[in-house]
């Protein structure tokens, strides 16, 4: 686990979008309505939006040297 709680948070926020983005393609295939469509459409944008957000922020932390991680949470979050 990371060392400082603002970096859990945004490590936690990469998880999260990684979430959002499995829910929305699977929601999409299982489908029923263009309703629903809609629906994980939003949420597929905003899964991608919420990732490019945290990796900026994790990589403006790792560029400060505040970004102390084990291989665990590198296999997580990717590149």
């Amino acid at each position: 686990m990371l060392q400082k709680p603002c970096d859990n948070n945004i490590l936690k926020a990469l998880e999260l979008a990684e979430q959002m983005i499995l829910l929305a393609r699977k929601g999409d295939e299982e489908r029923e309505d263009s309703g629903c469509g809609i629906l994980y459409g939003v949420l597929l944008d905003s899964g991608f939006k919420l990732r490019e957000l945290a990796r900026k922020e994790r990589d403006n932390h790792m560029r400060k040297g505040w970004w102390k991680e084990c291989e665990r949470d590198v296999e997580k979050t990717g590149n």
